[in-house]
């Protein structure tokens, strides 16, 4: 590709790396005369038209953003089998790689870090793009410190550390929100989780949850408590802390309703390293000195007299004042305009109006600035308020909204939020407002509720556990996937005497425990040495009808259930064989398949 021309404009310079389904490029830009960053999806996944399709429509819905803190997207296009993307060239090394080296970073700088991410996601989230795979490799920064958001979900890396379900990805498994490892859809709140992950990797230079595999890794952010920041950096205020565990909530209505709300969050901390509030600046202003000529005496005059006359008219203005006859001002709240005018204006007073909007009726009087049975002089006006009537105002769609925002966007539109209905809607996202009452786009009264039917999932089929004591491990697990549950994959081993090496000893929840779908259960298993074997002679007598009689006998120990004997016999016969168990036993003899004889020993 070194030297390959993209879209007559592009020439690529140099490889800068290599992902699990693009391999990204240098080049530079001959129109604009510019560096830029190209994407080339890889040719194994040029052939599958409908991630083709996505790559292209994901990539035209980011390049609609612009903020000082997203990666732009500039151009994305095709050329024969090659398909790539043009984006802006961030000269400086993601943010992983910075963890790396330096470890963990100082409270200041992660929470820095931190904000100018909120201000993307922000910007993100508002024009309805969801990122689904905030991790450090993805927040690049600059020479001068700037964080920039990159990869909006168009060429994901694919590797053994990330989660995929049916069309769907889910995002990279140490950064993933719970929703997405249980397979739900991504949404505003998972980009949320994931920032206090990277928040939380940034002030210990770990991530919260480690595992063996990514299977592991996942069960932990949907079962395990946020490890504690405090204990891994004693340097994380105790107000961080909570910030970092409020944004990694299991339940995503517990964490911060917006990318915004973090920020504001994030902001308010007081932490060292901050920059100092910035003082007022003092402007002194020299006193203005006229350099004019000095008056004249024609003009002396002429102000003498204007001030003497000004003087007497005043008087006799004051006298004239002063003999004005005082009413009584009614209340004239409640009344309609018109009525109350001509009440005011009987007694000798004028009026001023103005209106806003109110819950009373159109054109009645709701305030009056001189209290009712004041005194005042006949001529003075009076300003009255009235009402123009409740603000009419149109409601909002915010169908498919999660209810947390659509809460929040019914609110800054004027309105409150009133009965919150769950509805089961199979094609609905659980969580999200399926319709309002009023709908959308009706006109209604300012501060009106606005009802809510939100979707719920419908409710989980019962399963009821399976009996699991004294199975081998492997027998367990196989009848639990049948059942259509999950074995935890950690296994408590201890010592038994009751119970074989191998066999399941105890089981969380137990056998009969009606739960959901797919619910986990925990197994403990004997290390030995078990029981020591034991015997019991156990006789049976054949029937007397002159015929031959087949005997078996079955023992149900600790060691399971098993036959122990199968024989023919005469008639008549007395049969005894020696039995040996293990542990509390139930025996049980069968002639001809029907059962004459059992026995329990302790």
């Amino acid at each position: 590709m070194i030297g390959k021309i993209l879209g007559n404009r592009y020439e690529i310079t140099e490889k800068l790396g290599v992902g699990g389904m693009a391999e990204v490029y240098k080049a530079r830009d001959s129109l604009l005369q510019r560096a830029v960053t190209v994407k080339v999806l890889r040719s194994e996944f040029s052939v599958d038209e409908e991630f083709v399709a996505r790559f292209h429509r994901e990539a035209r819905a980011v390049a609609s953003l612009s903020h000082p803190n997203i990666v732009n997207v500039y151009d994305v296009g095709q050329e024969g089998d090659v398909h790539y993307l043009v984006m802006e060239y961030v000269d400086g090394e993601d943010l992983k790689s910075v963890i790396k080296r330096e470890g963990k970073l100082a409270p200041a700088r992660a929470v820095a870090i931190a904000r100018q991410v909120c201000d993307a996601l922000e910007h993100a989230h508002y024009h309805k793009i969801i990122h689904r795979d905030v991790k450090p490799h993805n927040i690049l920064i600059t020479r001068s410190g700037q964080a920039k958001l990159a990869d909006f979900g168009i060429a994901r890396e694919s590797t053994a550390a990330t989660l995929v379900q049916t069309k769907t990805l889910v995002g990279s498994v140490h950064y993933i929100s719970p929703e997405q490892a249980r397979g739900d859809t991504a949404d505003a709140q998972s980009d949320i989780y994931a920032l206090g992950v990277v928040l939380y990797e940034m002030l210990t230079g770990t991530v919260p949850f480690n595992g063996g595999n990514p299977v592991s890794v996942a069960l932990k952010h949907i079962q395990d408590e946020v490890p504690s920041l405090q204990e891994r950096n004693p340097a994380v205020p105790h107000e961080l802390e909570e910030i970092v565990h409020r944004a990694m909530a299991k339940i995503p209505a517990d964490r911060f309703a917006s990318a915004r709300e973090m920020a504001v969050a994030l902001s308010a901390l007081k932490l060292d390293g901050d920059e100092g509030a910035v003082s007022p600046v003092t402007m002194v202003y020299e006193p203005v000195r006229s350099a004019g000529k000095r008056l004249g005496s024609g003009v002396v005059a002429a102000i003498i007299i204007a001030v003497i006359g000004l003087a007497v008219g005043g008087f006799f203005g004051l006298q004239s004042y002063m003999r004005v006859p005082e009413v009584v001002v009614p209340s004239v709240e409640g009344l309609l305009l018109a009525d109350a005018q001509r009440e005011l204006e009987d007694l000798g007073l004028r009026t001023s109006v103005s209106e806003e909007y109110s819950d009373a009726e159109l054109g009645v009087v709701i305030r009056q600035d001189v209290a009712p049975g004041s005194r005042v002089k006949q001529n003075r006006v009076i300003f009255l308020t009235v009402s123009r009537g409740p603000e009419m105002i149109r409601v909002p769609d915010v169908t498919g909204w999660t209810l947390a925002d659509a809460r929040s966007h019914l609110r800054a539109s004027g309105f409150e939020i009133g009965a919150e209905t769950e509805v089961i809607d199979e094609l609905a996202r659980p969580g999200t407002v399926i319709r309002t009452d009023p709908g959308p786009n009706a006109v209604c009264a300012k501060g009106e509720k606005i009802r809510l039917f939100v979707s719920k999932a419908p409710d989980p089929e019962l399963i009821v556990v399976p009996y699991l004591i004294g199975m081998e491990e492997s027998l367990a697990r196989t009848k639990l996937a049948e059942a259509g549950l999950l074995s935890a994959p950690q296994v408590t081993r201890k010592v038994s005497y009751d119970y074989p090496a191998g066999r399941v000893t105890a089981q969380d929840p137990a056998g009969g425990t009606e739960v959901e779908e797919g619910a986990l259960v925990r197994l403990t298993v004997s290390e030995g040495p078990g029981p020591e074997a034991r015997s019991v002679t156990v006789y049976n007598i054949m029937p007397n009808d002159g015929q031959t009689h087949t005997l078996r006998i079955v023992v149900q120990d600790a060691q399971g259930e098993r036959e122990v004997y199968r024989g023919e016999h005469e008639s008549g016969e007395r049969v005894s064989r020696t039995v040996r168990y293990y542990g509390q036993a139930h025996i049980s003899s069968y002639i001809d398949d029907n059962l004459v004889h059992e026995q329990t020993i302790e």
